[in-house]
């Protein structure tokens, strides 16, 4: 640290009997200063931080602590993933062809995969979007609703370590899987939330399909619900122009400006993708205080062209709360947050624009922003004194580090995920040395594929294979032939 810092967090009351010590990293504080305390050591004590500071003070006033060396480390808040779907995709991810729409994609594979899929199956792909959101510095996740047993889901999701919310199914369109009338489906959504203690890692939020597939009388029982409950809530919109078409031609509004009109707009709410909006819906996402979970790697995967009407960007520079989704394994493909940052910033620097976002506005929607767009920056989002301590450590050992650049931008740019070592989560130690400590890896990557071929099965889904594969056979099993 530099000299003269000392140390941050002096409650004397903190029981020393079960703290760590994170030693001897540079930590990249995301506070209000955007500080980056260089060769810090941070104390963890009852999940939270309850001291930053230099080794030797923290070492005097914790002296039993156990202790997680993270000399020439980096070490950041944890990232948070305000959209990912933890159902279905993981079991068959990277098996959608590409070539198909959005829509395609949706109502060829991903439903009937939906409607085969049971509780087990849930809750694996749950365990394994975990798995693969920490092992990339992802310590938060919220589900935005395509699940079919949110208990199983949670229960997956808990096993990790990971913090996350967990919702429903939310829709009252006729003819869909899941779907039902809008107070069965209110009613389902609040034995959700009430089911999932608020003082757990994994609690419940209100979760709504959204697009054209919502009545007004769901929509806005939803945000009661939500008020009602003190949580909060999201739905889908505008990925693609087909929901402002759909709703022009259905009450004459587009659907951000018909939302508002409804009174369902406003903080709690966190909208999945408003790419396609014109400027009205735009001044009212800002007005109201709305947030956008921004998913940039499918909008890129999917084709649905950010490049032409994204205007994310354009939301922070006017105070706009926004924070990054990775969205799907079929769109999207990874839960790489600071991959989602890299995307977001370069599809925002193509405009060739001035005012263009940077590496550290994007690292800021990655961490604190983000958790502020989400309604949890009073406990995650930046490493300061009295947070939670969800906590990354980047190995900054190997050839992607040499020499070291600025933070911000080697963050950002130069695909620091891969250098995760080590990940706290409320203090746990939940990734060390690159292995997750909670469950066997072994045994989930044999679950992870033989459940993915009996859901495959059952659903009649054939992933085609784009190029042949040939099974090499030696010249000894030949002439045994």
């Amino acid at each position: 640290m530099a000299e003269g810092d000392g140390w941050e967090g002096g409650d004397s009351a903190v029981s020393t009997v079960d703290a760590m010590l994170v030693m001897n990293g540079d930590v990249v504080t995301m506070d209000t200063q955007r500080r980056i305390l260089t060769e810090a050591t941070i104390a963890v004590a009852n999940g939270s931080i309850v001291a930053i500071g230099h080794a030797d003070d923290l070492r005097a006033r914790f002296p039993q602590a156990d202790v997680l060396d993270a000399t020439a480390c980096m070490v950041i808040p944890g990232l948070i993933n305000a959209h990912q779907h933890a159902t279905v995709d993981p079991l068959v991810r990277s098996m959608i062809p590409d070539d198909i729409s959005s829509t395609e994609a949706i109502f060829r594979w991903l439903m009937p995969l939906h409607e085969q899929a049971d509780g087990d199956d849930d809750e694996l792909a749950a365990t394994l979007t975990a798995v693969d959101c920490l092992t990339r510095g992802v310590t938060t996740l919220l589900e935005p609703g395509t699940t079919a047993h949110p208990l199983r889901v949670a229960a997956g999701l808990s096993a990790v370590g990971i913090r996350a919310r967990v919702g429903c199914w939310g829709w009252d369109a006729e003819g869909m899987p899941f779907a039902a009338p809008a107070a069965e489906t209110i009613a389902r959504q609040e034995e959700t939330v009430k089911k999932l203690p608020r003082s757990a890692l994994v609690t419940g939020w209100v979760t709504l399909v959204g697009h054209d597939l919502v009545s007004d009388e769901l929509f806005t029982g939803a945000s009661e619900l939500a008020t009602r409950l003190d949580t909060g809530l999201t739905w889908h919109m505008s990925p693609h122009g087909a929901d402002a078409a759909a709703y022009l031609k259905r009450c004459g509004q587009r659907p951000i400006v018909h939302l508002d009109r409804l009174g369902v707009l406003g903080p709690r709410l966190v909208l999945g993708h408003a790419v396609h909006i014109d400027d009205d819906e735009l001044e009212a996402i800002v007005r109201t205080g709305t947030a956008v979970a921004s998913c940039p790697g499918a909008y890129l995967r999917l084709g649905q062209e950010y490049g032409r009407f994204g205007r994310h960007g354009e939301l922070v520079r006017r105070g706009g709360r926004i924070a990054l989704g990775c969205d799907s394994h079929n769109a999207g493909d990874v839960p790489d947050v600071l991959h989602a940052a890299y995307l977001l910033t370069a599809l925002e620097h193509d405009r060739g624009d001035s005012g263009a976002l940077r590496a550290g506005e994007a690292l800021a929607i990655a961490t604190i922003d983000g958790a502020r767009a989400v309604g949890m920056s009073d406990q995650i989002g930046s490493i300061e004194v009295g947070k939670a301590a969800d906590l990354v450590v980047l190995d900054t050992s190997g050839p992607g580090w040499v020499p070291r650049g600025e933070p911000t931008k080697h963050l950002v740019w130069g695909g620091a995920s891969t250098s995760v070592r080590d990940v706290l989560v409320d203090g746990r130690v939940v990734v060390r040395d690159r292995e997750v400590q909670n469950v066997d890896a072994t045994e989930l990557r044999q679950e992870a594929a033989t459940r993915s071929a009996m859901l495959r099965s059952r659903a009649r889904i054939e992933v085609p294979h784009i190029w042949p594969e040939v099974a090499i056979v030696s010249h000894r099993d030949r002439r045994a032939r």
